[in-house]
């Protein structure tokens, strides 16, 4: 619904929780997200859909937050980096990242963790082809990709519970 300055409101589930904003017609997802409701852990890279910084799952498909507007969010449940584990309870995707030193500066690390999620559920035992095309939207500059590959891998042995048998 607009009102009067052009505004259009929109009701949205992010992690699970819902908001009710008002947005500007041209507003990006990404925008709303971490200028309007603080989830800074979408990070923002080149701004052209290029290299996955922004991705977040959107009704389980992961998008680009930046070439996403934010209304056609609208009704729509959206999982941020925020919303794959806290601090003191990581979910298995991150925890595998940190163990297999699969994060260096960080800035591609949110978009490969949720390009990583929605891959494995997916399919929860990808091979590594199938790992490299799931994350094939996302750059990274740091790790060369190997060590964020060795991460999807060991993260889906450990979420189907053989983690041992690798």
């Amino acid at each position: 619904m607009n009102n009067q300055n052009n505004q259009i409101r929109i009701n949205i589930s992010i992690n699970g929780e819902s908001y009710e904003v008002q947005v500007d017609p041209e507003m990006r997802l990404i925008d709303l997200l971490r200028d309007k409701l603080g989830f800074t852990g979408t990070k923002e890279g080149c701004g052209k859909g290029e290299c996955g910084a922004c991705t977040v799952i959107m009704d389980g498909k992961t998008v680009n937050s930046c070439l996403v507007l934010a209304f056609q969010a609208d009704g729509k449940e959206i999982l941020t980096i925020e919303g794959m584990g806290t601090l003191d309870n990581l979910h298995p995707i991150q925890e595998a990242f940190i163990r297999n030193g699969a994060v260096q500066c960080g800035y591609c690390i949110p978009g490969m963790v949720l390009s990583a999620k929605s891959l494995l559920d997916k399919n929860p035992a990808p091979t590594e082809e199938e790992i490299r095309r799931g994350i094939s939207g996302n750059l990274c500059r740091c790790t060369g990709y190997q060590k964020i590959v060795d991460a999807i891998k060991d993260a889906a042995a450990e979420m189907r519970g053989d983690r041992n048998e690798r």
